[in-house]
């Protein structure tokens, strides 16, 4: 049975986009070191990102932007982002696996445990390369906008970033629904 199995990364960022994976390993595989990626060093992720793209029967990510995210909301853009993730799969599939996000409209056994990548290797597999690649992106946008060096936190709310939103206010990227109740002087 081919399993898909979806996570996403940047849910609680306060700029940049949500980004999920979908990822169709090959029955069997098995691979101790796929594990969260929250769990993992930058370094390993990225290791280990290299040999899933190898051994993957497929995989696809779905992105969604600040300004979608502030449009429709975190929970409808995750679900977005998960939909279009596995419409990028390049192959067939029997079951499809989320991290405790119910999606609609699947035409094939979808179950959504909490803490999926703790469980199903596909699930932890997808975390990585969603991760791997939401990173990337934020480090190329941090060129545009140092100022919130997000290079180093990658758009998460650490003190640095608070602090600069208050200094030089929000960029285009800023999630602005995020930051509005946080930081009403930065509208």
């Amino acid at each position: 049975m081919r399993r898909a199995g979806i996570d996403e990364v940047g849910r609680g960022c306060l700029a940049g986009p949500l980004v999920a994976c979908a990822v169709v390993l090959p029955e069997g595989f098995s691979d101790e070191r796929i594990i969260d990626s929250k769990k993992l060093s930058a370094k390993k992720r990225n290791i280990l990102a290299k040999l899933i793209k190898e051994n993957a029967v497929s995989y696809g990510l779905g992105v969604v932007c600040s300004l979608i995210i502030d449009r429709i909301n975190i929970v409808r853009s995750t679900k977005q982002a998960m939909h279009m993730a596995l419409n990028a799969l390049g192959c067939s599939f029997d079951e499809v696996i989320t991290d405790a996000v119910a999606l609609k409209n699947i035409e094939v056994k979808h179950i959504h445990p909490f803490k999926a990548e703790d469980k199903y290797i596909e699930v932890a597999a997808a975390s990585i390369l969603a991760k791997v690649y939401r990173d990337s992106l934020m480090e190329r946008y941090h060129y545009s906008f140092q100022e919130y060096n997000w290079f180093s936190n990658k758009g998460y709310g650490t003190q640095e970033h608070r602090q600069a939103i208050i200094k030089y206010g929000v960029s285009p990227i800023h999630r602005r629904s995020f930051i509005k109740n946080v930081y009403p002087e930065t509208r």
